[in-house]
């Protein structure tokens, strides 16, 4: 099923946006990678290469795959360089504001048939749609993906009010020819996931607030009781509680009382203990 989609784009190179485009490019798609700098492209193409190292290390792909790979993941500064492309991922910062100047510029550059996809982890894919032309929004979803992209293997995949059907069957078949596993769901603030994943969040800040257990042992627990793999305050640190703030904002802006944000963390934030890279988080760093 390659014919239609020959080369792909994505739009933002952070901690998602990097690991979306070596996913494809590992696919053996295209990719074009793009930023608002080249510093900030340079230092996504060296944690990528960094990645494939590792992953070289493990066993998960041959030496002689690492050179092929970077040939074919691209980068640039500019938003007209995905003119030629077939399937733009936007991974952008987690804003309203934002995303509609990049859909709105994408929507001028791109090509008629090519397919428009945001990675937002909770804003109304619809709302988002409505920043592209009404020619377009057939060809407009979400596809959100789970940090960190190289080992999470699930994507949500979420149409938009006028998303047609066989635009979501081929996303659909697109993300799982690069190894990833869909699930199709319904177009409410904060999809599926999220919404389960931050009350789960939120109960467990609660808790460090109330003296129950620290944040480490908090992680243990969720690891060793829960099999997950990585624990609240763990993955808060890795993509920065700035980010977690901002979708329980939403969250709560949508559902009200079961998802206000957290004292504790807000007072975090606002002294910048927010984690990610560089910045102290949660957890004592060893």
């Amino acid at each position: 099923m390659k014919d239609d989609i020959r080369k792909i784009g994505v739009v933002g190179a952070g901690l998602m946006g990097a690991e979306i485009a070596l996913t494809f490019a590992i696919a053996g798609y295209p990719v074009r990678l793009i930023d608002q700098t080249e510093e900030r492209v340079a230092a996504a193409r060296e944690r990528l290469l960094v990645l494939v190292r590792k992953g070289i290390a493990r066993g998960l792909y041959a030496p002689e795959q690492k050179d092929p790979i970077f040939e074919r993941l691209t980068t640039g500064t500019a938003l007209e360089s995905l003119a030629d492309c077939d399937f733009i991922t936007e991974a952008v910062f987690e804003e309203e504001g934002v995303k509609a100047e990049v859909f709105r510029s994408l929507d001028r550059f791109c090509q008629p048939g090519c397919i428009i996809a945001s990675n937002t982890s909770t804003l109304p894919i619809s709302t988002l749609a409505s920043y592209v032309g009404a020619a377009r929004r057939s060809r407009f979803l979400g596809t959100h993906y789970f940090s960190p992209v190289s080992r999470m293997k699930l994507v949500e995949v979420i149409p938009a009010f006028a998303t047609a059907p066989e635009i979501v069957a081929r996303v659909r078949a697109l993300c799982e020819e690069a190894g990833k596993t869909t699930v199709l769901i319904k177009d409410v603030t904060g999809f599926a996931v999220n919404r389960m994943l931050h009350a789960f969040v939120i109960e467990a800040i609660r808790l460090v607030e109330e003296g129950v257990a620290s944040p480490e042992d908090i992680d243990l627990a969720c690891k060793l009781a829960l099999g997950h793999p990585m624990g609240p305050f763990e993955l808060m640190d890795a993509t920065s509680s700035h980010l977690c703030l901002q979708v329980h904002e939403i969250l709560y802006g949508a559902y009200g009382e079961r998802f206000r944000p957290r004292p504790l963390l807000k007072q975090r934030v606002k002294a910048g203990f927010v984690g990610g890279r560089g910045k102290p988080g949660w957890r004592k760093r060893r």
